[in-house]
């Protein structure tokens, strides 16, 4: 029972970011009070997995996003509303076509999805006002008699007449097995007027399942296959008895995208190298329809130029202009131009009878899909790079742009886990992305809006070149007015590489920075491996694999104004010539810790004087950060053993340790709080008890208070790897908790609300204590010791006077470990004292 109502409260609540996760409306009134009070805030999702639609009267654009149906405003290019209740990622969406003039304020639409239903919608409500059952996953689907037919009828009564039929591909799950090579894709043809849609017709079974494109017209419908393009003709009527004819268009490679004209019988393909495919007279003898077949002049092989043995086509045409695969291709309305476009990111317009183009160029992203409006002079192009942008024509200019979440950019593996690409500006609640083309992209996790566009290295770059710079970290300062990068330029056969310390000020009035201070080889041939900011003073620390950090400040400190201000460096420091791997100021910024390697430094920042070491861990430490403005200063470690600890910074002496992979350490500013997110041991996840729990995610948040190492509450969420985690804190009232993934999706959320206790019911001790076990951690370095805490505790009470002066300082100055040597400005004075002989005093 427990088990099962643990199960329950994370189906309600949702947190785990994943497409196969959504808010539903019959969710709970008290989780969705808690949302309009923004405790729950998920945005980021992908708005280009599927083809988006236009409403009739192309005031609105409805956009598939994960589990959601998005409706934004194409005046404005915010969301209006959304379609919710899919359960899986919605891949498929029609509007239903108006059939005339008046009817162009009707907002009906249909849905397919992953989840193996088919929905129909009032969106300008929003309301479902039905749902079937498919029983298979659906991966497209389209419904001819939408276009070919009026729905006069079907719109008055908002229900299904006998002749709605759809076509879809589905993934027949029966026959998938581990290593099985069973036609997993089928094309069948279904009767949407049932409420459980029987197993139908199968039309086609291929390997895996492919999308159905359909002709304008609602005359005929096609999938691409490997160098093949079947296309079948919708039989008149609807009548699911009658038989749907198909014919094939074959080619020597690979087809990405093709499409149907809109009143002539042409079938344009794009194939992988870059070419577009035109087909005249496709079907003409096998797919003439009785009622609509037209005179046509017997063909002789002789006429079918360019057609490739006994396709039903009279010539075959081949345009090319692309360096890579097409993957747009649209025509106008009328059918006098064609659109294509592919991975250059340019739009290229072709008049179809003359072959002439013209382009619209520099979009900077591979176009995925090109989309025409019932306005004529309205369409829209959608990018890889997550955007959608609004063209005005015939002109092509662009009107707006509905942006997401740039996705992260692809790095080389030598800095895979190493990067730093999310930081997080805490009082307003923005996020820096480091995306594709050397971008930094701000975006506010509340509002789901992106902002700006920083451009960290001006360089030509076009989508798929080879990559020759890498933007390796993104930090904010605690107010968000300055943003540091950090880039390194590849060597070419082993020369020229180059690393760049950049340092930007924030604008006035604006979310946007300007470049201030650039440092070239910031810490010599080095890589730059963490850079923190100082909590309340314009101060920066950067780290180096190379052995030393670097303190730097800004010179608008002494009163100089923001436009002319500079960074430069205030100290270095190094310890024992160890790479320096991680750094974090304490909460009042007084102390500095920086990781030596695998031992945690504490300094003075002002006076870059070595405080204190506090002892080794097993491996390196990645990533350090002080609970708040408490004493308690996390560490983690990754390779080869992973391992979370905690350190009182102010007794010297470890407080506990886990043994978890850590991705992100976050802490809260007014309190000892603090969330780590850390990858699920996959022992944990393959245990059979857990298994509901912990399906398909990889990662969970935990939230601890201070040294208390059971997690007050614990989150399991989807794509950890790669993820990031940050207190929110510009609401004084109320404390958030902002979570990205690794695909950059996010959610935002009371980490203190009920909901969010009802999670603390997780098995921590499984999660943790049972890597905590045997020899981990601080264990598995020195062993099971006897009475290792009242050793312990003897040797905090040394380390609090270590300085002591004694008559005979010169016997007990370098005695025990070296981790307990003083400053050398007192080790100097000390030494020096005991070689010279001491005066008595002299009594008068």
């Amino acid at each position: 029972e427990e088990k099962k109502g643990l199960v329950r409260a994370f189906a309600n609540l949702r947190v785990s970011l994943s497409s196969s996760s959504s808010s539903s409306p019959k969710s709970p009134p008290l989780l969705r009070r808690k949302i309009e009070k923004l405790t729950m805030i998920r945005g980021g999702r992908s708005y280009v997995t599927s083809p988006p639609s236009f409403s009739n009267d192309a005031k609105k654009l409805l956009v598939c996003t994960g589990n959601t149906v998005s409706v934004f405003s194409a005046a404005t290019g915010l969301q209006v509303t959304s379609l919710e209740g899919h359960t899986a990622p919605v891949t498929t969406l029609i509007v239903v076509p108006a059939s005339s003039p008046a009817q162009k304020i009707l907002c009906y639409c249909w849905t397919a999805s992953l989840d193996g239903t088919v929905r129909h919608w009032d969106f300008s409500g929003p309301e479902l006002l039905k749902t079937i059952e498919a029983q298979h996953p659906i991966y497209s689907m389209v419904i001819p008699s939408l276009l070919s037919e009026p729905q006069q009828q079907i719109d008055k009564r908002r229900q299904l007449s006998d002749k709605l039929v759809a076509y879809v591909s589905v993934e027949d799950t029966s026959v998938v097995k581990e290593g099985s090579k069973e036609l997993r894709g089928h094309i069948r043809r279904f009767n949407l007027a049932k409420p459980r849609i029987p197993r139908g017709d199968t039309l086609k079974e291929t390997a895996e399942p492919e999308s159905i494109v359909i002709s304008p017209s609602g005359e005929f419908f096609g999938i691409r296959h490997k160098c093949k393009i079947h296309i079948w003709d919708v039989p008149s009527g609807g009548s699911r008895h009658a038989v749907s004819r198909k014919m094939t268009l074959h080619h020597s490679k690979f087809i990405n995208v093709f499409a149907f004209h809109p009143t002539e019988r042409i079938v344009v393909a794009g194939d992988v190298t870059g070419r577009v495919l035109i087909w005249r007279g496709v079907g003409n003898r096998k797919l003439a329809l009785g009622n609509q077949k037209k005179k046509v002049r017997a063909m002789v092989d002789l006429d079918n130029a360019g057609v490739r043995g006994e396709d039903d086509a009279e010539s075959c045409t081949t345009w090319h202009w692309h360096s890579a695969e097409v993957n747009v291709l649209n025509f106008s309305s009328d059918g006098a131009y064609l659109y294509s476009g592919g991975r250059e990111g340019v739009l290229v317009v072709w008049q179809l009878d003359t072959g002439k183009k013209k382009f619209l160029p520099r979009i900077g992203s591979p176009l995925l899909y090109f989309m025409w409006s019932q306005d004529p002079t309205l369409s829209s192009v959608v990018c890889a790079d997550n955007q959608i942008h609004l063209l005005k024509m015939p002109s092509m200019e662009i009107l707006r742009t509905i942006s997401g979440i740039k996705p992260p950019p692809s790095l080389p593996r030598m800095y895979e886990g190493l990067a730093s690409t999310v930081a997080f500006d805490r009082s307003s609640g923005i996020a820096a992305l480091c995306t594709e083309n050397y971008c930094v992209q701000l975006y506010n996790l509340l509002n789901d809006r992106g902002i700006s566009e920083i451009q960290v290295c001006e360089r030509n770059h076009q989508p798929g070149d080879e990559i020759t710079v890498v933007v390796t970290a993104v930090a904010l300062s605690l107010d968000g007015s300055v943003m540091s990068t950090t880039e390194v330029k590849l060597p070419e056969d082993g020369i020229g590489g180059l690393v760049s310390l950049k340092f930007w000020m924030s604008e006035p009035d604006s979310k946007t920075f300007t470049l201030s201070t650039i440092v070239y080889e910031p810490h010599r041939d080095a890589g730059v491996s963490a850079i923190a900011f100082h909590p309340t003073r314009r101060m920066a620390v950067s780290t180096s694999f190379g052995g030393d950090f670097k303190i730097w400040v800004c010179n608008s400190e002494k009163n100089q104004t923001d436009k002319d201000s500079s960074w430069i460096c205030h100290a270095v420091g190094s310890y024992k010539k160890k790479p320096m791997t991680a750094a974090a100021f304490s909460g009042d910024g007084s102390v500095l810790a920086v990781a030596a390697e695998n031992v945690i430094t504490l300094w003075n920042p002002d006076k870059n004087i070595l405080l204190s070491v506090l002892g080794a861990t097993l491996t390196p430490i990645t990533k350090l950060c002080f609970a708040g403005k408490s004493e308690f200063l996390v560490a983690a470690s990754h390779f080869p053993r992973p391992e979370l600890s905690v350190w009182n910074a102010s007794k010297l002496s470890l407080s506990w340790s886990y043994g978890l992979r850590i991705e992100a350490v976050t802490s809260a500013v007014d309190s000892s709080s603090f969330a780590v997110l850390a990858l699920i041991p996959k022992s944990f996840k393959t245990d059979e008890s857990k298994e509901n729990i912990f399906r398909s995610r990889d990662g969970a948040i935990l939230l601890f208070n201070g040294s208390d190492p059971k997690p007050v509450s614990i989150w399991t969420v989807m794509q950890a790897k790669g993820g990031s985690i940050s207190f929110l804190e510009g609401d004084k009232t109320q404390v958030r908790l902002a979570y990205v993934n690794g695909n950059h999706e996010y959610v935002v959320f009371d980490p203190n609300s009920d909901e969010s206790h009802e999670r603390s019911a997780v098995d921590y001790d499984g999660l943790v204590g049972q890597e905590e076990t045997g020899d981990a951690g601080y264990t598995s370095l020195y062993g099971q010791l006897p009475d290792y805490d009242k050793k312990r505790m003897e040797d905090a009470e040394s380390l609090a006077t270590p300085f002591v002066s004694s008559e005979r300082p010169w016997e007990t100055i370098f005695s025990g470990s070296t981790l307990n040597f003083p400053p050398l400005e007192k080790l100097c004075a000390e030494f020096f004292e005991s070689l010279m002989e001491k005066r008595t005093a002299v009594v008068e």
